[in-house]
């Protein structure tokens, strides 16, 4: 088991080292994690992200540099007040997941990130624009699975909208000279990119 120290999570400064989290050539992925706020707060606090309640294989295809959003359908966990906004926006550190010890019937897996400041953004005013929601009047059985890949372009969008400018530059500065396109899943029979 691995011991977190109490504020993990470093400074956010703006410099070129930060800035290459999200701008090296292994962050070509982007992702949308989903957790209630309160468990996000927690998770911002500890410089780490876990989803899907702990689960390690929900961390396994996170890689150091890929940009990760976290999504809050509710304040919190699990009956929380409705809340459906973007909640924090960060880069994972190094991609090793780890086993951490909560209490003796609750060890989850982790992964950490280096988190941005940022403002919460509420997502229905971006529905119709997110290429990765197929479905816009059922949005929210897109968020189903704890865990959503999305194209560069959609990530970059989100990050504006949180105030994450620099990370939204970035973002995009990697999908110069090539379509930001969504990514398919096996699940929808095409290759991942």
């Amino acid at each position: 088991m691995r011991s977190v120290p109490e504020n993990a999570n470093p400074t956010f400064s703006g410099s070129v080292r930060d800035m290459n989290r999200f701008g090296r050539a292994g962050a070509r992925r982007f992702w949308i994690g989903v957790a209630s706020r309160d468990h996000v707060n927690v998770a911002i606090k500890g410089g780490f992200i876990q989803l899907n309640h702990g689960k390690q294989a929900a961390l396994r295809r996170l890689k150091a540099g890929d940009g990760v959003i976290m999504y809050s359908p509710r304040t919190a966990y699990p009956d929380g007040e409705p809340l459906q906004a973007f909640t924090a926006i960060g880069a994972v550190v190094t991609g090793e997941v780890y086993q951490v010890e909560v209490t003796p019937d609750f060890k989850p897996h982790r992964v950490d990130v280096q988190f941005v400041p940022s403002k919460e953004a509420h997502i229905k005013p971006l529905v119709e624009r997110l290429s990765f929601i197929n479905n816009k009047s059922h949005w929210g059985a897109t968020f189903r699975f704890g865990r959503v890949e999305v194209a560069v372009g959609d990530f970059a969008l989100i990050a504006k909208t949180m105030g994450a400018a620099a990370v939204a530059k970035a973002a995009e500065s990697m999908s110069e000279g090539r379509a930001s396109t969504v990514v398919r899943t096996r699940r929808e029979g095409g290759q991942t990119a």
